[in-house]
């Protein structure tokens, strides 16, 4: 059985869009793509983006298909 470990991309600065995405997920801890547009306004292309860049920095991760949770923010 394998785990798998997260690892944080501390010198990941993300952008405007991704900060918006990103304290969603520092206020709820979990969260939807369909819950973050309600929350933020942002078009759904620009929410896809944002999750997609915060996964790959390893700030949230995927849950299973739709649902992503907080990681960790290393600048706090």
């Amino acid at each position: 059985m394998s785990t798998t470990v997260t690892v944080v991309n501390e010198e990941f600065r993300p952008s405007e869009n991704q900060e918006v995405v990103l304290q969603v997920f520092k206020d709820e801890q979990r969260a939807n793509p369909l819950r973050i547009r309600d929350v933020t306004d942002l078009e759904k292309q620009r929410v896809n983006d944002a999750l997609g860049s915060l996964v790959d920095a390893g700030w949230i991760r995927r849950v299973n298909r739709g649902l992503y949770e907080f990681v960790e923010d290393p600048r706090e």
